[in-house]
């Protein structure tokens, strides 16, 4: 069998089909791997913990079982990196915070990185990410901020900043993150990957660790669609450690990618989410439509209203999560989330009702477009990456805080739960930029099969960054 090395710009499908072939190894995928993080990462912090010893072992597992005429699993050799709010047996779970690092380690891995690992998939490491995941920038006050590979004076997004930066960089073809209100799509537009986020509730929880229990989603980043789906396929199944799991059959989509957008309706998020940011981002949008065909207008009702009640449900359960922890070390949490989080401890009672009631209506009001179309293209952020430490941007001519204005068109969408595909796109040379890909609750096919088909069109890229 070959050992040859991996490059940065290898896709995880690429790398699973070589070492099935035999025509590479997964100690030499995993070496090639280690090598980049060690020559690359000092200076894009994307790693807070590698694991080069239970990399180097799980891969001498998989070659010993390829020489002994073991089938592989279909991500043999790729290896991948997880957001520190994962589980990693050996690791205490930090979830970016001064305080978690002091728990015991985990003594079993997070349900996900359980089920990639049992697919030949190999974790060579965790990620930086913004403290408990209250965060749009990627700026970590304890490790110090991820930066984007394309321009490492720039935010990589956040939370799952780490993430991104891992996959834009070539460290590793695939990373998890996780999205509560935008905090896999916002790294995915900031670095220039793909990225999913699946339907509420469809991906295990377990092992993760929580900051709003009715918004938090798990998903992947990664340099193709192709890798996005497969990824997704062999993460679904029931878990009964998670009791906010829907329990659904397990409904592969990486067959479906061949179809493309045949047949499907695609429609153009307009109002809200055709104001208040950019011009460059609505140029993705309708770059990405032309390439579908798509001409169709829909409107999202009171998204605006949707996004103010995504702040007070956030505030007041991520308080809740924290109450004991703020009264015992206020100190040790970065100023900017404690603060957030202390103001979130005064959110009556009578507004979050309020705001969860809304969300009942709104979800129906959303779901009813899905009648009318298939998919619905939106920007994903409404601006590049900013300069890290940036406080402020200039949207429709008015100065606002840059921190949560990030996720204008990301908040609205994760409310509700629907699946969504970010798909990078480069207008002009600059910045990448994303568009968001919505689909219906459980059509994670849907969204793919058009992210697929802006892929193969040539509009939707994730370049390795030099």
């Amino acid at each position: 069998m070959s050992g040859s090395t991996t490059s940065g710009s290898q896709t995880a499908s690429e790398i699973a089909a070589a070492v099935a072939a035999g025509r590479l190894t997964a100690a030499a995928s995993v070496e090639a791997a280690l090598a980049r993080i060690a020559a690359i990462d000092s200076g894009v912090n994307a790693f807070t913990d590698v694991t080069a010893g239970r990399a180097r072992a799980r891969a001498a597992e998989i070659d010993a079982g390829l020489a002994s005429g073991r089938t592989p699993g279909p991500m043999a050799g790729v290896p991948f990196a997880v957001k520190n709010l994962f589980d990693v047996a050996g690791l205490p779970t930090r979830a970016g915070s001064k305080i978690n690092r002091d728990r015991e380690p985990a003594v079993r891995d997070g349900a996900l990185v359980r089920r990639l690992e049992a697919a030949g998939a190999i974790l060579v490491g965790a990620l930086n990410m913004g403290e408990y995941a209250y965060d749009f920038t990627g700026e970590n006050a304890h490790d110090g901020p991820s930066r984007n590979p394309h321009d490492r004076e720039r935010m990589t997004g956040g939370s799952s900043g780490g993430s991104g930066a891992a996959v834009a960089a070539g460290l590793v073809p695939l990373t998890l993150g996780s999205d509560t209100n935008g905090s896999i799509r916002v790294p995915a537009s900031f670095c220039g990957t793909f990225g999913l986020k699946p339907t509420f509730g469809r991906l295990s929880r377990a092992g993760s660790y929580p900051f709003v229990a009715s918004f938090d989603h798990l998903g992947p980043l990664a340099r193709s669609v192709a890798d996005l789906a497969l990824a997704y396929d062999v993460m679904q199944g029931e878990d009964p450690d998670d009791p906010w799991q829907t329990r659904r059959p397990i409904e592969p989509t990486t067959d479906a990618l061949a179809h493309g957008k045949s047949g499907l309706r695609i429609g153009l998020a307009g109002g809200y989410f055709a104001r208040g940011g950019e011009p460059d981002c609505f140029k993705a949008v309708t770059l990405a439509a032309g390439a579908l065909g798509a001409t169709r207008s829909v409107e999202i009702p009171e998204a605006a209203r949707a996004r103010a009640a995504a702040f007070v449900i956030t505030a007041a359960e991520a308080a809740g999560l924290h109450h004991d922890r703020l009264r015992v070390r206020p100190a040790d949490y970065d100023p900017a989330v404690r603060d957030r989080l202390i103001a979130g401890t005064t959110i009556p009672a009578a507004w979050v009702h309020r705001a969860q009631r809304f969300r009942s209506w709104y979800r129906a009001r959303v779901l009813a477009l899905f009648d009318e179309v298939d998919v619905i293209l939106a920007p994903c952020t409404p601006c590049r990456a900013l300069r890290i430490g940036q406080a402020t941007m200039e949207l429709d001519g008015v100065t606002v805080p840059a921190r949560p204005n990030i996720g204008i068109f990301t908040q609205p969408i994760s409310f509700i739960g629907l699946p969504v595909v970010a798909v990078p796109v480069r207008i002009g040379g600059g910045l990448p930029l994303a568009v968001q890909v919505i689909a219906a609750p459980w059509r994670e096919d849907l969204a793919l099969r058009v992210a697929g088909a802006l892929e193969a069109a040539g509009v939707g890229v994730a370049p390795v960054a030099a």
